[in-house]
C-alpha cells in the first residue's frame, strides 16, 4: 500500500468555521477541547481530541478553548496551553500562543491561564452565546458568572445575555455530510483496515488465541500509519461472537468455530468500521453456511437500497425483512413475515440496528430522525450496513445445529449522487473467497 499524505487543509477548517458562524448568526460560539484523563499516579490515558473541536480547528492539544465571533475584528480566537520548553522535555512540543496564531490561523490567541479574564471581554457585546452547557466545568462556571454579572449590571447599560443556545445540533448536521477530503481519509483508514483483516484471516487457526489474531490484525494498522483504533477490536471465536461488544479476546479458537472480527483503523481522525466472519477450519459447515448466506443476502439487499432520498430506517427494514424471510424458511421462526415483523419476534436473533453514521467517530454524529420523521440519505453521508444473526443463550428456541453461532457482515457505504459506493468492498465477504484465503494460509 502506498503511504499517502492525506489531511484536512487549513482552508477547509476555515470554511467549516465560516459555515457554522453563518448558520448561527449573531452572538458568539464557544467550544471546549478535551482534557487529559489520569490513568494512575502520573500516567494519563492516551489523549484524543474531542471530535467536534478537531473538526472545527484541527488542533489536537488538550484544554484549549475556541471562540468564534461572526462580524468581529477577531472572528476566531483560541486559548491554549502556553509553550513551555521545560515541559517539552517530558511530553514534547506544544503549539503555544504563537503556533495558534500562525499554523492554526487563529486571529488572536491567549494563554489558557487568561481564560477567566479574557473570555468575558471577548463576549462583552454578545447577547447570545452558543455554548453546550455541561461540556466543560470551567467554562460552565465562567459563562454562568458572566450571565449573572451582566444581568446585575443591566440597569447601568451593560448588555444582558438573553440566550445561551447549544450549537451541537448545528455542528452534528455539518459533520453528517463528508467532503471529498474526509472521504479520502475514510477510504485510507478502510484500506489500512483491509490489510489488517487479510493478516488476521491468515493468522487464525485452531488453537490460536483470539489475542494472537488481534495482534496480527492490528500490526498493519500501526505499520501503515494508523496511530490508534477507532474502537476496541472485537475478536470473537465461536459462541463469543454472540456477545455484540465482546472485547475480552482471550479464548483459544476451536476447529469448528466461526471467527467474527469487528475492527477499524483510525487515520487522520477518521475511522473505519468493518466486520467479517469466517470459519477457523477454512470450511463452513452446512448450518454455518446456511446462516452466513442469509446474512450476506440481507446485507446485499440493504446496500442496494442505499441511495439519496431513502429513509435511514428503510435500510434497516430491508435487511430485517430478508433475515426474517430466511429464518422462517429455515424453520427457526414461525408465522408470516408481516406477523413476525410486527411482533418483532426476530429480536432474539437480531437485536441491533443495521446502520449507524461513520466518520470522526465510529458511531458518528448526526440525527437518525427529526421532526419530519426518519433522516433521508443525502450524498456525502457515510453509514455502515451490518446485519447479523446471533444464536446465543437469549435465543431459547434455537435448533441445536445453530446453537452458539454468531455472524455479522459489515461494510462502510458512501451515499453518492446516483446511489452508493461500498468503501470497504476490497475486504472479501464471499464464502468461497474466505475459504480460499484460509486454505492458502495453511
Amino acid at each position: 500500500m502506498n503511504h499517502r499524505s492525506l489531511a484536512i487543509s487549513s482552508a477547509e477548517f476555515a470554511r467549516r468555521r465560516r459555515r457554522l458562524m453563518d448558520s448561527l448568526p449573531g452572538g458568539a460560539i464557544v467550544l471546549a477541547a478535551g482534557h487529559d484523563a489520569a490513568r494512575n499516579n502520573d500516567v494519563d490515558h492516551e489523549y484524543r481530541q474531542a471530535s467536534s473541536f478537531w473538526y472545527l480547528t484541527g488542533f489536537d492539544e488538550p484544554d484549549a478553548v475556541a471562540v468564534l465571533r461572526p462580524g468581529s475584528h477577531t472572528p476566531y480566537a483560541l486559548f491554549v496551553r502556553p509553550y513551555d520548553p521545560t515541559f517539552e522535555i517530558w511530553v514534547g512540543h506544544r503549539a503555544g500562543v504563537r503556533g495558534a496564531v500562525g499554523p492554526l490561523a487563529a486571529n488572536a490567541a491567549y494563554p489558557l491561564e487568561q481564560l477567566d479574564a479574557q473570555l468575558p471581554k471577548l463576549l462583552a457585546d454578545c447577547d447570545t452565546i452558543h455554548y453546550a452547557l455541561g461540556s466543560d466545568d470551567r467554562l460552565d462556571g465562567i459563562i454562568s458568572g458572566l450571565v449573572k454579572r451582566r444581568r446585575s449590571m443591566a440597569q447601568r447599560g451593560l448588555k444582558s445575555v438573553r440566550r445561551i443556545e447549544d450549537p451541537t445540533a448545528s455542528i452534528d448536521l455539518m459533520r453528517q455530510q463528508k467532503s471529498d477530503a474526509e472521504i479520502g481519509l475514510l477510504q485510507h483508514a478502510i484500506d489500512i483496515t483491509a490489510q489488517g483483516f487479510d493478516a488476521a484471516m491468515r493468522a487464525a487457526a485452531p488453537g490460536v488465541h483470539e489475542y494472537e489474531v488481534q495482534a496480527a490484525l492490528e500490526r498493519p494498522f500501526r505499520q501503515l500509519g494508523s496511530p490508534r483504533n477507532g474502537y476496541p477490536s472485537i475478536v470473537a471465536g465461536g459462541a463469543n461472537a454472540c456477545i455484540l461488544h465482546y472485547v475480552r479476546n482471550r479464548d483459544a479458537l476451536g476447529a469448528d468455530d466461526l471467527l467474527l472480527i469487528d475492527a477499524g483503523a483510525e487515520y487522520g481522525y477518521y475511522t473505519a468500521d468493518v466486520t467479517r466472519t469466517w470459519p477457523v477450519s477454512g470450511k463452513f459447515t452446512g448450518p454455518q453456511r446456511a446462516l452466513y448466506d442469509l446474512v450476506l443476502e440481507s446485507q446485499r439487499k440493504a446496500i442496494a437500497a442505499v441511495k439519496p432520498g431513502v429513509g435511514f430506517d428503510d435500510v434497516h427494514r430491508v435487511a430485517t425483512t430478508t433475515l426474517v424471510d430466511g429464518l422462517i424458511t429455515l424453520g427457526i421462526l414461525d408465522g408470516t413475515t408481516d406477523d413476525v415483523m410486527e411482533r418483532q419476534a426476530y429480536r432474539d436473533y437480531y437485536m441491533h440496528a443495521t446502520s449507524h453514521w461513520l466518520g470522526l467517530d465510529v458511531h458518528d454524529s448526526g440525527p437518525y430522525r427529526d421532526d419530519k420523521g426518519q433522516t433521508r440519505l443525502r450524498p456525502g453521508m457515510v453509514l455502515t450496513v451490518e446485519p447479523g444473526l446471533y444464536f446465543g443463550p437469549q435465543a431459547k428456541q434455537t435448533p441445536e445445529i445453530y446453537q452458539g453461532i454468531g455472524i455479522r457482515i459489515e461494510d462502510d457505504v458512501l451515499v453518492t449522487a446516483d446511489g452508493c459506493r461500498v468503501l470497504s468492498e476490497a475486504i472479501p465477504s464471499e464464502p468461497s473467497e474466505l475459504e480460499a484465503i484460509v486454505a492458502d494460509a495453511r
